[in-house]
């Protein structure tokens, strides 16, 4: 299973909802009703049980992805979890078979799964040690470093420069 762009944006999109802003982190999933808009987005029920399991799933995940948290740790989201076979033109598939309110979650550690498998290194934590997101490296060399160019990488870039203007100035 190789994951579509669709679920593995589904994927970093549910990674970043713990976004630092002004120095605090800010759980996008917190408020129930920013909650219910973002779940139904992302083709959710919008039940405050899916949103429990989303962030559990997402808690979990984030673990993983920075490293701090084995791959196992994942096991309980999927218990109880089933696949059932589905026919279509394209050939037999698998799909998940899950509780309408756990879809959610094991859509995203199942997305997890492929992803690690067809992409790997790829999902990881961005270099800015101050920022909470996550990015996925769609890029041919597998250097990029940080969530967006435009923001931290810009500024960690500015940092350095700054650091070594002044490392360099105080040598003179």
């Amino acid at each position: 299973m190789e994951g579509t762009r669709e679920q593995q944006d589904a994927l970093l999109e549910l990674l970043n909802t713990t976004p630092v802003a002004n120095g605090v982190v800010r759980d996008e999933l917190a408020d129930p009703d920013t909650a219910r808009s973002w779940q139904v987005a992302h083709g959710g029920n919008g039940s405050a049980e899916e949103r429990r399991h989303l962030v559990r799933a997402r808690d979990a995940l984030q673990a993983v992805a920075r490293g701090s948290a084995p791959a196992a740790s994942l096991a309980p989201l999927l218990d109880g979890v089933t696949a059932r076979p589905v026919v279509s033109p394209a050939g037999l598939s698998w799909e998940p078979a899950a509780p309408a309110a756990r879809r959610s979650a094991v859509a995203a550690v199942m997305a997890w799964g492929a992803l690690r498998e067809s992409m790997p290194g790829r999902l990881r934590p961005c270099a800015n040690a101050e920022c909470r997101r996550f990015l996925l490296d769609r890029s041919r060399a597998n250097t990029a470093r940080w969530c967006s160019m435009a923001v931290c990488g810009n500024r960690m870039k500015a940092r350095r420069h700054h650091r070594r203007t002044r490392d360099g100035a105080g040598a003179a």
